[in-house]
């Protein structure tokens, strides 16, 4: 191997250089992480949130050209947001949290609104991006694999689970040439899931690391690659991406 062809190697070329990302849900966990890799990709990142302080910590750490702190379930708001953006190249969304309870238990009028609110986040996402992103660019969902095994307590999160990637193969064909994809997770290391699981955390940290076929627990970082390597392959559109670590195929 000559020098100039190691020296190649050795120095990669950022991928997304002179491109523009929007994380929508960026303070934390998986979305800051995915605008952590893109910045070191090379592209220029818009970071939204709904907490104003968090989004300006995370701002401190990630550097972005602007940002923008809003309730991503409100349709006027994302409309607001989409409306003063530029042309961009791609739309990460990951705000949301999953619901997860009893028949018996549920609040139903909550539940109403959360299902309703998580789909028609992604349709407003959609018809307001597929003016704003460039041919080529992508639009890329957060859903999970967690829920695709039937279980008491995932009603919703089942139903959320199976619906996700056929709006995704859709709206794929409405709005292209923006791709469209979406990234099923599994348990992720984040805050959210220290909030949800609470004390019980590290036990499922520990259950995962023993039973998982990579032997350890996915992170944020994890699924952040994975999301830039949608951006950057362009052959990728209306398809569903799986990221748990093999958790779907064991009893874990």
């Amino acid at each position: 191997m000559s020098t100039s062809t190691l020296a190649s190697i050795i120095q990669h070329e950022p991928e997304l250089r002179g491109q523009t990302v929007v994380v929508i849900g960026g303070s934390a966990g998986i979305g800051f992480e995915t605008a952590r890799r893109a910045r070191a990709e090379g592209a220029k990142v818009i970071l939204t949130a709904r907490n104003s302080e968090r989004l300006k910590r995370a701002a401190a750490e990630i550097d972005p050209i602007s940002t923008a702190a809003f309730d991503a379930t409100d349709p006027m708001a994302l409309e607001r947001f989409f409306g003063d953006l530029p042309v961009i190249d791609h739309v990460m969304v990951t705000a949301g949290r999953p619901y997860y309870g009893r028949l018996v238990e549920m609040d139903l009028t909550k539940i109403r609104d959360l299902v309703g609110q998580h789909l028609v986040q992604a349709l407003y996402v959609a018809r307001n991006a597929m003016n704003r992103v460039r041919p080529g660019g992508t639009l890329i969902f957060m859903g999970g694999t967690g829920a695709r095994r039937p279980a008491v307590g995932l009603s919703v999160a089942s139903a959320m689970t199976a619906a996700l990637p056929a709006l995704t193969a859709s709206l794929a064909v409405e709005i292209a040439p923006v791709r469209v994809n979406l990234i099923a997770a599994g348990f992720v290391d984040t805050p959210l899931s220290a909030e949800l699981l609470g004390d019980q955390l590290e036990k499922r940290r520990n259950q995962l690391r023993t039973t998982l076929p990579i032997g350890r627990v996915v992170g944020p970082a994890d699924v952040a690659a994975l999301a830039v390597h949608i951006m950057t392959n362009t052959a990728l559109t209306g398809a569903t991406y799986d990221i748990d670590g093999g958790q779907q195929f064991v009893a874990a």
